[in-house]
């Protein structure tokens, strides 16, 4: 008899919290970059060359993503991680001496390598410790793993500037969390090589070919991608643009726009993760798709701080119920041996939204366009996603889902 670990009753498990535990310490690593552009100026970078560097880790990632993916299991996934941790230990202690442009593109490249591969690891690895029935909520952690860092860093790199030289100090600083990090992996190493030991085998092992080409002329998964890169495509335009609007509309609070709307996103996903497999994950995403598009068309007329804050709070409850639901419906959907592959692809969406949105984002408005244009067109496109999952939805009761590996 085989047992498989993702059909498993409990969710929390030692080998789930752990991994979370690791991905928070990880994640706390690149939520200090927050104000890596104005580190760059502050050490005489040209201007021209900024905002080029500080894209450069995510393009990184989005290059390398899609090589690392199919790469990695459940067999290798561990110690990929304790070379990617080693790896960016180092490279946070080299920001402090390498303050030229060319430095900077190999240490930007070399951060962004080394932070695929753990994410990637990390992913391929806690996917084998979510049961199935509990996809929603497993994913519902993961994201809040992945959030804290993010409302918490930010905050303590601001307490810690009047103590220091100036960010690098911080950079090398916080490889001390990359410690527990490692010692959580090095204690878990051998419990997951006994649960694994359990796994069906083809479950564990590297993914063929053919079974990757298979994953991907499935309609499903294709068009779970594409809801994955448009929602991602929409969310760095408020991520890079929001602060420019309200800088231009006498919104002088900006900080607390994603201040709020992390806090609801944790506070939803730490509260509604015990229902959010208890819902028809397909309606809700395309309810709150729905609510998502009249949000980002409302972005444009946003006058004032109170205003401001009310629509920070509306856009972190559309995120917070889409996000999660949105990993847990591909779950689903995925053949066991390619959930992990699939969580990955997800996260390829992701780093392709985060590169072509700047981007995009930027010519327009050199064009003339305004930032209020730009969350016009992510309402567009958010209306589309709704489509798109209608679509899904009638493909959900008509393909059968593989649940055993062939």
């Amino acid at each position: 008899m085989t047992l498989q670990t993702t059909d498993r009753q409990r969710l929390f498990s030692i080998e789930f919290v752990m991994l979370n535990l690791i991905i928070f310490f990880s994640f706390c690593n690149m939520a200090v970059f927050y104000s890596f552009f104005d580190y760059l100026a502050r050490i005489s970078i040209p201007s021209d060359w900024r905002g080029f560097l500080v894209g450069l880790e995510p393009m990184s990632a989005f290059l390398l993503r899609l090589a690392a993916a199919p790469l990695l299991h459940a067999k290798n996934a561990a110690a990929a991680m304790i070379a990617a941790l080693i790896l960016i230990m180092g490279v946070l202690c080299s920001y402090g001496w390498v303050v030229t442009v060319p430095g900077l593109i190999v240490l930007r490249v070399i951060h962004g390598a080394a932070f695929v591969l753990l994410v990637s690891a990390a992913m391929a690895l806690v996917v084998h410790f979510i049961p199935k029935d509990k996809s929603g909520q497993g994913f519902g952690i993961i994201s809040v793993s992945v959030l804290v860092p993010y409302a918490i860093m930010p905050l303590i790199t601001e307490s810690l500037k009047g103590y220091t030289q100036n960010e690098a100090q911080i950079y090398r600083g916080v490889t001390i969390l990359a410690i527990p990090a490692l010692l959580l992996l090095l204690l878990l190493r051998k419990r997951l090589n006994n649960a694994l030991s359990e796994v069906e085998g083809v479950l564990v092992k590297r993914p063929k070919i053919d079974e990757i080409r298979t994953n991907l002329k499935d309609p499903r998964i294709c068009l779970l991608l594409l809801v994955n890169l448009f929602v991602y495509l929409s969310y760095a335009t408020v991520f890079y643009f929001m602060k420019g609007y309200a800088a231009a509309n006498s919104i002088t609070e900006v900080g607390w726009f994603f201040t709020i709307a992390t806090i609801v996103m944790i506070a939803l996903r730490l509260g509604g993760g015990l229902f959010f497999d208890k819902i028809d994950k397909t309606r809700i995403l395309q309810v709150f798709m729905l609510l998502l598009a009249p949000c980002f068309m409302l972005f444009g007329h946003m006058n004032g701080n109170f205003m401001f804050f009310l629509m920070a709070g509306y856009y972190g409850l559309c995120i917070g119920f889409i996000m999660p639901l949105l990993n847990a419906t591909l779950f689903e959907v995925s053949a066991p041996q390619l959930r992990g592959v699939n969580i990955n692809l997800a996260l390829f969406a992701m780093d392709a939204g985060f590169f072509i949105s700047p981007y995009l984002g930027g010519v327009l408005i050199a064009s003339g366009r305004s930032v209020a244009f730009l969350f016009n067109l992510c309402a567009g496109i958010i209306f589309v996603n709704l489509v798109v999952l209608v679509l899904f939805e009638g493909l959900k009761s008509s393909v059968p889902n593989e649940s055993v590996a062939r």
